[in-house]
């Protein structure tokens, strides 16, 4: 698996004989990462410090609310990798970021949902036209929000649509300020552990939810070895989780502070292995990016191959 996907960044490492110990010496990784996933085992880990240090290499890591947030701070040089769902890096694209896909997780489509009130007379997503709706812009949900309006007949249009990160969409939520919200694990997870709330759609069946390991492009171009030691680290980490779920769902626990049966709800429906983007994912990430121009969602038209490794 390794072995394909640094065939990937192989233009890249061609240049590897230019990025000198010398010249790599007293460098710093920075790391954006979200409440969840393979960033955030490999954090708790400590497995790529230890790697680095003998490059010349530190780690800095800064947690983000959602992917858009992330992807901004990586459009403004102000960290190097991270990773988001498949809406972020489209709206980042059409905002002019200089952004690389590098690799994905497998499509966890249970991961992420449309969730109201247990007692709401909402019961379809058809019910929601002129409701309230809640979810971070420009992320995962945005994409399942639309698909889930288009399969029950609706525009977005027909909702009234209030873009809220996750802590405040909670609050909002919870306190009646909005008729639904849509969002993703271990949000998800935890709203349903802890708070009176119904289903209405998940992403089965309409969205993959592949997670995206993404880079500024200026980086991964200038420093593709520690691009490689990453992404080793990152491979090892997701392979370490899947054969030890108990102990990679208490470290998950301790870093993001939710509760140990929260975060062993969240495993079933994200599975874990880096995979190389290939055409198809390409092509499935083009879609949502024709579907968000189309609905005047993003500013121009954005061409997904020109965020590739070539």
């Amino acid at each position: 698996m390794l072995r394909k996907l640094f065939a990937a960044l192989a233009p890249l490492v061609l240049g590897l004989a230019l990025t000198t110990p010398a010249q790599a010496a007293d460098q710093t990784l920075r790391i954006g990462y979200q409440k969840y996933g393979v960033f955030t085992l490999l954090k708790a880990r400590g497995t790529l410090e230890k790697k680095l240090e003998s490059q010349g290499w530190k780690v800095t890591w800064t947690e983000f609310p959602g992917g858009p947030q992330l992807l901004e701070a990586l459009n403004v040089g102000a960290v190097d990798f991270g990773l988001t769902g498949e809406a972020p890096p489209v709206f980042a694209q059409a905002a002019g970021a200089q952004l690389v896909y590098v690799a994905f997780e497998p499509p966890a489509p249970s991961a992420e949902a449309i969730l109201v009130p247990k007692d709401s007379a909402i019961k379809s997503v058809k019910d929601l036209k002129g409701k309230k709706v809640a979810l971070n812009k420009g992320s995962n949900v945005h994409y399942l929000l639309v698909r889930a309006l288009e399969e029950a007949g609706l525009k977005p249009a027909d909702i009234q649509t209030v873009y809220l990160p996750p802590a405040d969409a909670r609050a909002a939520f919870a306190k009646g300020a909005v008729d639904a919200w849509v969002i993703w694990d271990p949000y998800l997870a935890a709203a349903e552990a802890q708070l009176p709330v119904r289903t209405l759609r998940d992403g089965k069946g309409l969205v993959n939810n592949y997670q995206f390991i993404l880079a500024a492009r200026k980086f991964i171009t200038a420093q593709p070895a520690i691009a490689k030691t990453l992404l080793a680290e990152l491979q090892a980490t997701d392979q370490w989780a899947n054969a030890n779920n108990a102990e990679a769902a208490k470290e998950l626990a301790g870093q993001i502070g939710l509760p140990l049966d929260v975060v062993n709800a969240t495993l079933p429906r994200n599975t874990m292995g880096l995979q190389p983007i290939t055409p198809q994912v390409a092509g499935q990430q083009q879609k949502i990016a024709d579907t968000f121009h189309d609905l005047g969602l993003i500013p121009v038209a954005v061409k997904v191959q020109d965020a590739l490794i070539k």
